[in-house]
């Protein structure tokens, strides 16, 4: 709206300006003037501004992601309802062909019938949305050549290729592959003074939903791709908790090496191996 109306919008780095709020007196009026005066100096740490159809592909592809997650809730209280009533589940997928078959049948009494349908209904209806929300996102970028292009690397489909090109939006505003890595908060924290050096987990400072899809992509790997060795060799030499994401270890999930990894392999078949870094101010 800024920028339509003529103005040169600036968007501040949160973390270059966390000091602000350690200020005895902290109020808009002394923000905007610190703000201004490091803006004046050339100092004022900037983040990247997604032109204005990116941002429409990040609000689909999040609300999407939001939905997939409503789904996956309501389809875990079914089966938190069937565990409560002792019912054995005798399908493989209680929510394909056979399953609604099989749910269907089943005599519960109430009030577990009444949430069980409600439930199905609920499923049903945001599968319905997911599924228009596919071919919107498909529809708009069906002539991106990077959308096409990430699908090349083994793990990434459709889906995960959608979000990675909407969190990252233009890839060349990163110098190299490492700082893409960086900014998606999938390398470690480096601590160092003088000869003491300590590095931790991965920071997470960048988008959660880019980092969700990078490991997403190397959950089922084909034996023979090279992140798929490394993920087997640290499983090899430290074992699955180690081999696991940050978070709470799921079953079979991958470490953050191996994330890194796939985040390093995107920007080559995007550029086509031609990676060169486009002049933005502010690529943070």
């Amino acid at each position: 709206m800024l920028k339509a109306a003529g103005a040169e919008v600036h968007l501040a780095h949160p973390l270059g300006v966390k000091a602000f709020s350690y200020r005895r007196v902290k109020n808009d009026e002394r923000d905007a003037a610190d703000l201004a005066d490091l803006l004046r100096m050339g100092r004022l740490p900037e983040a990247w501004i997604a032109p204005h159809e990116i941002r429409e592909l990040r609000e689909l592809t999040r609300y999407r992601h939001k939905l997939v997650g409503l789904r996956t809730s309501c389809k875990e209280q079914v089966h938190a309802v069937l565990a409560k009533l002792g019912i054995p589940i005798t399908c493989s997928d209680i929510f394909g062909a056979g399953g609604e078959l099989w749910l269907g049948a089943l005599a519960l009494p109430q009030p577990y019938a009444g949430k069980v349908a409600s439930l199905r209904m609920l499923t049903a209806e945001l599968t319905r949305e997911i599924t228009l929300l596919d071919t919107v996102i498909a529809s708009l970028l069906e002539r991106h050549d990077g959308y096409h292009a990430v699908q090349a690397l083994p793990g990434i489909g459709p889906v995960l290729a959608a979000v990675i090109v909407a969190e990252v939006g233009d890839v060349r505003r990163f110098a190299s592959a490492g700082r893409l890595c960086s900014w998606a908060g999938l390398t470690p924290r480096h601590r160092e003074s003088d000869a003491k050096v300590a590095r931790g987990h991965i920071t997470k400072q960048g988008s959660p939903i880019l980092r969700w899809a990078m490991v997403e992509a190397i959950q089922r790997l084909p034996a023979d791709t090279p992140v798929r060795a490394r993920r087997d060799a640290i499983i090899a030499r430290r074992g699955r908790k180690h081999a696991t994401s940050p978070r709470p270890p799921p079953p079979g999930s991958c470490s953050p090496a191996c994330s890194t990894r796939c985040a390093t392999a995107v920007p080559d078949p995007w550029t086509g191996g031609r990676h060169e870094t486009r002049p933005a101010a502010g690529s943070a």
